[in-house]
């Protein structure tokens, strides 16, 4: 099963969230909604070095995918998905490059 990260305020995640709705492949695992499901990716982020960009640019690293073979991946393409398009406008960042 592959986890998705997220939050239900975030487009992209949203975007993704609506690609997998009712296919059992997928978890959807909100960290706006549990304070342990925050602190589950806060954990990842803080110790995988697919987060290192991210994290110099001060952003949160959503969606984050966790493959069944436990590579880390922010593209949704690695779990088989497409990315939302970046002309749809609004995103999470302050200078709209995502979340």
């Amino acid at each position: 099963m592959i986890k998705i990260y997220g939050m239900r305020s975030c487009p992209d995640c949203t975007f993704v969230e609506a690609q997998v709705e009712g296919d059992g492949r997928y978890e959807i695992i909100d960290i706006g909604d549990d304070v342990r499901s925050l602190k589950e990716f806060l954990r990842l982020r803080d110790r995988n070095p697919a987060f290192d960009g991210i994290r110099r640019l001060g952003a949160v690293g959503i969606p984050c995918f966790v493959l069944e073979d436990g590579t880390v991946s922010l593209r949704p393409e690695a779990a088989g998905l497409k990315p939302r398009p970046a002309d749809t406008g609004a995103s999470c960042s302050l200078d709209g490059s995502g979340c």
